[in-house]
């Protein structure tokens, strides 16, 4: 008899839509299959597209996925920053937008390795707590500094101050951060790809085996290599 939970067993790709948070999803799944389910790294509420979970056996293999390289397509206003880098934040300053040379300049700052200060509103733990939860009380923390890697990063187009841009980056880099230190904030953000799965192939009902999933990542990090 397979123990409880464990089963179904694999990768299980969603499209998140914009409101419910990445917690409430993993409880949605988990609900319908009745297995333990993890995810491979969380999406914000006012933020769509890929999230990578993990079900039964396969919440073993969590590192496995959250390591991987995301790409984004996010909608950054250069008008406004806001005290949590997204829309759902109250706006902290105003100016006016950059011209378009001046945005290019700016972006070049931000391909490669760069230092970006982790965002208030963030899961990140402070002294065990997250970090989202003091930032709701007004607690005032210094939020610490993480190093990451923009391997991309695609202005498509800048029009009243507001720029769409396509980016891949590693793990761990908050779109957030990059649009405060542009002077903006996220308008929109949807998490396009996961390493080698992309948002087009997520099924909430398919479940892809752990082997093959695995299989995917090997061979795309091979690619890579070369």
């Amino acid at each position: 008899m397979v123990p409880r939970g464990l089963e179904p067993t694999g990768v299980i790709l969603v499209d998140k839509p914009a409101g419910p948070s990445s917690f409430a999803i993993v409880a949605q799944v988990r609900r319908r299959t009745g297995a333990r389910t993890g995810h491979a790294g969380t999406l914000d509420p006012f933020a769509t597209g890929l999230l990578v979970l993990l079900s039964g056996r396969a919440t073993s293999l969590q590192d496995r996925f959250t390591r991987l390289d995301k790409r984004y397509l996010t909608e950054v206003d250069l008008r406004a920053r806001t005290s949590t880098g997204d829309p759902e934040g109250q706006v902290v300053e105003e100016r006016d937008p950059p011209s378009r040379a001046e945005l290019e300049q700016a972006l070049e700052r931000f391909r490669g390795e760069v230092e970006l200060r982790v965002p208030a509103a963030s899961a990140v733990k402070l002294g065990g707590e997250r970090a989202y939860r003091l930032h709701r009380r007004g607690v005032q923390v210094e939020m610490p500094v993480r190093r990451s890697t923009v391997h991309a990063l695609e202005l498509l187009g800048y029009d009243g101050g507001v720029a769409r841009l396509d980016l891949l980056v590693s793990s761990g880099t908050y779109v957030r951060s990059l649009a405060d230190a542009l002077g903006g904030h996220c308008r929109s953000l949807r998490r396009l790809e996961v390493g080698p799965f992309s948002v087009e192939e997520a099924d909430p009902e398919r479940v892809l085996p752990a082997a093959d999933a695995l299989a995917r990542v090997a061979a795309a990090a091979a690619g890579r290599a070369r």
